[in-house]
């Protein structure tokens, strides 16, 4: 039997919540001041938060260490699962050429470069964070951007900024998953209260966008196509997460966002259109022509009379192997045949499928049946501090209706369908676990300590004492989520620090706790941008390693302007003002 004390230290609410903020300060000044690589501090503070559990709160030794391997086993299974086998999806398109053909085809839709930041950037990006998130849609779509000739910085400016929206719903709903789990709170109802709530985001995000590729200009000139795709976008999200699945969510939105620009492109286009082209002495300037007359593009031609000067590239600004110089030339003379082309959308489509069929009911039945649920050992009478008897130890082992998995049979599907061998496939899956291998200790490591916090009564502690800030606490909830992601690059991994905390305080001032917990997801989102992991992701995807300040520097008034604006939806939804829009 443990039941947490959450005034343990000198019988003072206030002593104990500082006492329990040592974890998160520990993993906060590790990643953001010291900059230890990412599973170094995990780990470290994972160590900090069971010498607090075993001496603030009197935690038994044997039930603190159990906490944290559950924590770690549910950080494995479903979470990295899911990452790990979509990553191994990606990784066998780039050993068949099907992603350079996938790429191809997206330069075909508009050779307007604001308008291929929002397809690929926001929608084809959001697609990526539902099938596998945790970074992939960074160095991906910002890899698929330069190649079709943004320079290196704001290829990876943009990525990050369009990598917003869809992150609470991203790897297919992992973040609401947990945060259900450590919440205590409905899934369903938790991902109904972030769908009225990010979607609001996906408005603005592509016309952020275009703003940061052409500014106020482009923004007007580009406004149809945005607003087509921010609305359909946000509809999508809204009545998915609401109606129809958590878990799609953000495959609808990212689709119907992509299809509603595809259709309004054509019967509309933009007065002129914008590249930026390299010119003779090897400086980039924004190119713009009219529609009619044609667009100047990215091979070496000096911009036509009427060009206006854009952003010029530093001559120290070094381009990475993968720069539009390299894929221009490889791509000469390239014509995908349509066989390549359906080859190219199999696995996303293979993928798609298969999760429509899964939440069929007869089919999602017979994934759920050999399910089980048992105790995790060492936990058993674990109480909350209310004395109720604890969800943490009950640990779900879903094997076969799993997330993962059922990526995972994408995958065995996929190996037919773009023609690669068993054997590469195989080398493609060994690899896919050592390029992830940092990535898989962190995760695990960051859980661990979110459990260990969450069962010692770190947590509730520390919810107990913000809940001193009143009603005023929905202005510091999504704060919590953003400042969550900042310092561990992934909502999964906020929603399991600080969803149980965000209830706990909202319990104590009289506000809704699935709102609470809510808010810190949607707020998480924002954090994303600039978190260390994310800005040293963006850059080495674009040759720009060692220059993450710099990256910071253009994304963190992005980060911070919509925070702002998800503080104040967060704190209406709290009144009477916005409260009819919760369910």
């Amino acid at each position: 039997m443990y039941r947490p004390e959450l005034d343990s230290v000198a019988g003072s609410l206030t002593i104990t919540a500082l006492v329990a903020m040592l974890p998160l300060l520990t993993l906060f000044v590790l990643l953001g001041v010291l900059r230890l690589a990412a599973w170094k501090a995990a780990l470290i503070s994972l160590a900090v938060s069971i010498v607090v559990a075993l001496t603030a709160y009197s935690m038994p030794v044997g039930a603190t260490l159990s906490a944290g391997l559950e924590g770690a086993a549910f950080g494995f299974f479903p979470i990295l699962w899911i990452v790990i086998n979509a990553i191994w999806v990606y990784n066998m398109t780039v050993e068949t050429g099907h992603f350079d053909v996938l790429r191809r085809s997206f330069a075909k839709v508009s050779d307007d470069q604001r308008i291929q930041a929002v397809i690929i950037a926001f929608c084809f990006g959001a697609l990526l964070e539902a099938l596998a998130g945790f970074g992939t849609p960074v160095a991906i779509t910002s890899v698929m951007l330069i190649a079709l000739g943004f320079r290196p910085m704001k290829a990876a400016v943009v990525a990050l900024v369009a990598n917003t929206a869809p992150v609470a719903f991203g790897a297919l709903a992992v973040p609401i998953t947990t945060l259900a789990t450590v919440s205590g709170e409905s899934e369903h109802h938790l991902a109904q209260i972030v769908g009225r709530q990010t979607p609001l985001l996906g408005v603005f995000v592509p016309m952020a966008l275009v703003y940061i590729v052409d500014k106020g200009k482009g923004v007007r000139a580009t406004l149809p196509a945005t607003l087509t795709c921010g609305i359909a976008f946000a509809v999508a999200q809204f009545a998915t997460s609401n109606f129809l699945s958590t878990q799609l969510t953000d495959i609808v939105a990212a689709l119907v966002g992509a299809l509603s620009v595809v259709v309004l492109l054509r019967v509309w286009q933009p007065s002129d259109t914008y590249v930026e082209t390299e010119t003779d002495d090897d400086e980039l300037v924004g190119a713009r022509s009219s529609s009619t007359g044609g667009a100047a593009r990215s091979t070496g031609a000096t911009a036509a009379s009427g060009t206006r000067r854009g952003e010029v590239r530093r001559h120290d600004e070094p381009v990475p192997s993968t720069s539009a110089h390299d894929l221009a030339a490889r791509d000469e003379g390239k014509v995908d045949s349509t066989g390549e082309v359906v080859k190219a959308y199999a696995p996303y489509l293979i993928i798609i499928a298969l999760f429509i069929l899964a939440q069929l009911p007869g089919i999602k039945g017979a994934l759920d049946a050999p399910t089980r649920s048992f105790g995790w050992p060492g936990l058993d009478g674990l109480q909350t501090a209310s004395g109720k008897a604890s969800t943490l130890p009950t640990f779900k082992l879903n094997w076969l209706s799993a997330a993962g998995t059922l990526m995972l049979l994408s995958g065995l599907l996929t190996i037919p369908a773009i023609g690669i061998s068993p054997a590469k496939a195989l080398r493609a899956y060994g690899a896919t676990y050592r390029q992830l291998a940092s990535a898989i200790l962190t995760v695990m490591a960051v859980l661990g300590l979110a459990y260990v916090m969450n069962a010692s009564g770190q947590t509730a502690s520390l919810g107990s004492w913000m809940a001193g800030a009143g009603s005023a606490f929905a202005i510091l909830s999504p704060i919590l989520g953003w400042l969550g992601v900042a310092v561990t690059g992934s909502d999964t991994s906020s929603n399991s620090l600080f969803g149980a905390l965000q209830v706990s305080a909202a319990k104590d001032v009289g506000l809704s706790p699935a709102l609470m917990a809510a808010a810190n997801s949607s707020g998480g989102v924002l954090g994303k941008m600039i978190s260390p992991q994310n800005l040293a992701i963006a850059a080495a995807a674009v040759g720009l390693s060692g220059r993450e300040g710099d990256l910071f520097r253009k994304v963190v008034g992005w980060s911070l302007g919509f925070l702002a604006f998800m503080c104040v939806i967060v704190f209406l939804q709290s009144t009477a003002v916005l409260g009819w829009m919760l369910p």
